[in-house]
């Protein structure tokens, strides 16, 4: 995907892809889960993020050679490859580890806090502006994460572990949205793309891989390995290249809206494909978050 122009791609089509990028995204939860049956989700997370960095050098190498992706000052790819670290690196490694800790119901939900968390972080360094209704939002939205976290009718399977991590997930893209605005604007998709994965592979992957040295990964089934090639190349590649590109268009705040859907699209899929059960608690937390999401977003 190439956006070497100047021209405005048109409203229709930066939706179009944010809708595809909305179920690819949706549906790693339930590629997750397949995977960590077999992978423990920080080895899974070290995996995902070799074979990203191997699926997209090649897509850089050839968009250079085409002219598309441009020669940068190397204090400026510096700055990039440590965004990606914080917003590839560690967003994917607790995505993974806290997803073998909690439900998809859970962790989808926690993930939807990242347009709050956006706002509240795009509010402290001053670019947005604080108002009673972003304030109210952020707080009704924390309140539907505590109900999740005191509902006595808790899905089996979620822990207070495996939620916080998925927060941690969440805060990490929620930093790398904000700080990334600035950034992202003097590069091109590809060139993004391709540094918060090399930055990222070459620092994390290396290291779990040495500790995890001794796991039988002759064990491991087929099915397994082509959900983590998966993962790596389809969702995390073409959707982290979709966000990144609509994210040029439209403002961060507005971009990590998609968030909204993502917790109803992936439980949905975890209803019928995992065959989790939708609770009380989880249906009136989710309420709160989305409505303290929608509140501080729109005004």
């Amino acid at each position: 995907m190439s956006d070497s122009g100047s021209t405005h791609p048109g409203n229709a089509r930066l939706y179009g892809l944010l809708g595809l990028m909305l179920l690819l995204w949706s549906a790693n939860y339930i590629v997750g889960k397949v995977i960590i049956r077999e992978v423990p989700g920080i080895l899974a997370s070290g995996l995902r993020l070799l074979f990203s960095t191997i699926g997209m050098m090649p897509i850089y190498i050839w968009s250079r050679g085409r002219g598309f992706s441009q020669p940068h000052p190397s204090r400026s790819l510096m700055k990039l490859a440590l965004l990606g670290i914080v917003g590839v690196g560690l967003n994917q490694l607790t995505f993974l580890a806290g997803l073998g800790r909690t439900s998809v119901g859970h962790a989808a939900l926690i993930i939807a806090l990242t347009p709050a968390l956006v706002l509240g972080i795009a509010s402290l360094v001053g670019l947005e502006r604080v108002t009673r209704w972003k304030v109210g939002g952020l707080c009704l939205a924390v309140a539907g994460v505590a109900i999740l976290q005191l509902n006595p009718g808790k899905l089996e399977g979620a822990t207070m572990l495996g939620d916080f991590l998925m927060f941690l997930c969440a805060l990490s893209f929620a930093i790398f949205t904000v700080a990334g605005k600035r950034i992202t604007a003097r590069f091109d998709t590809v060139t993004v793309t391709t540094f918060a994965y090399v930055a990222s592979g070459l620092t994390v992957s290396p290291i779990i891989l040495a500790y995890y040295r001794d796991f039988p990964f002759a064990s491991v089934s087929a099915a397994t390995w082509i959900s983590l090639i998966y993962m790596a190349w389809i969702p995390s590649l073409l959707g982290l290249s979709i966000y990144y590109y609509a994210l040029r268009y439209i403002p961060a705040s507005r971009v990590s809206l998609q968030s909204y859907a993502q917790p109803l699209v992936a439980t949905l899929l975890a209803v019928v494909i995992l065959g989790e059960p939708v609770t009380v608690g989880l249906l009136a937390s989710g309420g709160l978050v989305l409505s303290g999401v929608f509140v501080a977003g729109r005004h």
